[in-house]
């Protein structure tokens, strides 16, 4: 039931009423729990279903995240993306919810996974605010997991890839509650970007979420980023012995949030590669899913195989790695080698192909190509090309190519770059500036309306307004102030990475 007030509306949930706010023609409901505050020995365990509430909850304010220390990639101000860090409490998993203020029923519903390296990000981010969404017909819902070690750390006698079951439960919550905000729950986008789009991966190849959701969009993510056990348990020993515990949940469980974070900053720089497996995030988070089989490999066998995928990257990922911190100018040949040998069983062969593909480049650009691949392409392209072997659903593939021109035009379309454009969200004054993500020059003014309304047009058709991926073409819509559809881009890269798998000896 929703009680139409113009300036606070009340919506009845399974757990009880919340009351929002109405903003304009968007009414916001923020910090509703869909599980039980995972607090004690609860932060090791399946999320659990929340208490019911008497009365009605005020759902008009930010709640509390997750825990997690502020994040910051060197010069660049990322706040808009990560948020400003732990605001604290132990309530935090929850969902924000924006839909129009007259909703009368069955719209389409997105549910929104946020990035941040698996240890970072939450609703609280500026860049998350839905009203576009809701603005153009869509109930846009976020969602808060668990992040670093309550989240994804992996210990004998608890459930793996808890902040990944916290996403299920959420789209649960979303599948039981939606309709009454006026959404329909049989009509359910599942979207994420970064760490968050790799859940979404690992989500597409879950059993249990089997229902739950009917689309999905994957945005700078793969389908080849899961730790293996035996990688897995290196960052629990390590965890363990920075603790000074014993690696097993009972002894995790007595640790306070505070020392689990700060934990959590000394395993930086954990050697993750073994006798079969690279480091799939090539060194930059000790966290991760931890599946013994790929989401890629999954999907190939038939796993979400009903689901609409729509699947991308954007041109430069690696420069926000690189580019923030000094070291993209300053890249050598050795430095584009050390990368490909991070990452690729012949290393050899992929810095030729890359070279092949791009002989103008500089040391720089083919350090960040080979690094965005190895974080992202690869794995997006396996994810697509196993989507698109099974013909029960469509595929649709994205490059996203505008580049800004912030840090003196190095940081380019790289990675998160879209998100403002997904959300429509360009003119925050945080994004500008010369070390604000979007830079000191305005993009192209319908840019933003433009990608918005073709993942709006995805969650409402399945279709975002190009031809569909398949093995053959591998159709793929170039986004950037002119919108161009290209047949099989960058393929002599993306083959190079065929059948690399994330196998490596070396």
């Amino acid at each position: 039931m929703t009680v139409h007030h113009p300036h606070h509306p009340v919506v009845t949930t399974a757990q009880g009423a919340v009351r929002g706010i109405g903003q304009g023609d968007t009414a916001v409901f923020l910090n509703i729990p869909y599980a039980a505050p995972p607090h004690g020995a609860a932060r090791f365990a399946r999320p659990r279903p929340h208490a019911s509430w008497d009365g009605i909850r005020d759902a008009t304010v930010p709640g509390p995240n997750a825990p997690q220390t502020e994040r910051r990639l060197g010069s660049v101000d990322m706040s808009p993306y990560f948020g400003t860090g732990w605001s604290r409490g132990e309530d935090y998993l929850t969902v924000n919810v924006f839909t129009p203020a007259a909703a009368g029923g069955g719209l389409p519903v997105m549910v929104f996974v946020h990035g941040g390296g698996f240890v970072a990000g939450s609703t609280r981010s500026a860049m998350y605010d839905g009203s576009a969404f809701a603005r153009d017909g869509v109930v846009l819902v976020t969602l808060n997991y668990r992040l670093g070690i309550p989240g994804f750390l992996h210990l004998p006698g608890a459930p793996a890839n808890r902040g990944l079951l916290d996403v299920v439960a959420a789209l649960t919550w979303v599948h039981e509650n939606i309709a009454a905000f006026g959404g329909d729950p049989h009509q359910v986008t599942l979207f994420g970007q970064s760490a968050g789009a790799t859940i979404v991966g690992g989500v597409l190849a879950t059993h249990e979420a089997a229902g739950l959701f009917r689309r999905a969009i994957v945005q700078s993510g793969s389908g080849l980023g899961a730790f293996t056990s035996e990688q897995a348990e290196r960052v629990t020993r390590a965890a363990a012995e920075a603790l000074g515990i014993e690696p097993r949940v009972d002894a995790f469980a007595e640790v306070s949030d505070e020392r689990l974070l700060d934990a959590a900053s000394r395993l930086a720089g954990i050697d993750l590669r073994t006798e079969t497996h690279s480091d799939p995030l090539v060194g930059l988070s000790p966290f991760s899913l931890v599946l013994d089989t790929q989401p890629a490999r999954s999907v190939a066998a038939g796993l979400g195989a009903d689901i609409d995928l729509l699947i991308g990257t954007n041109t430069e990922e690696g420069n926000l790695y690189l580019a923030p911190v000094g070291r993209y100018g300053t890249s050598t040949a050795a430095d584009v080698d050390a990368e490909a040998a991070r990452s690729h069983p012949d290393p050899g062969r992929l810095v030729r192909a890359y070279k092949k593909e791009r002989p103008e480049a500089s040391f720089g650009e083919l350090r960040s190509a080979v690094m965005g691949d190895a974080l992202f392409g690869a794995g997006s392209w396996a994810l697509a090309e196993a989507h698109a072997a099974h013909p029960e659903s469509a595929t649709f593939s994205y490059e996203f190519g505008w580049r800004s021109h912030a840090l003196d035009g190095q940081l380019g379309a790289t990675h998160t770059m879209e998100l403002p454009f997904v959300f429509d969200l360009t003119h925050l004054p945080r994004l500008h500036g010369p070390t604000g993500l979007l830079g000191p020059d305005e993009p192209p003014s319908d840019l933003a309306a433009r990608t918005h309304r073709a993942w709006v047009r995805f969650a409402m058709t399945g279709n975002p307004g190009w031809d569909p991926y398949d093995t053959e073409r591998r159709a793929t819509m170039r986004i950037n102030a002119e919108w161009t559809q290209l047949d099989d881009p960058r393929g002599q890269e993306r083959r190079a990475w065929a059948g690399a798998g994330r196998t490596s000896r070396t």
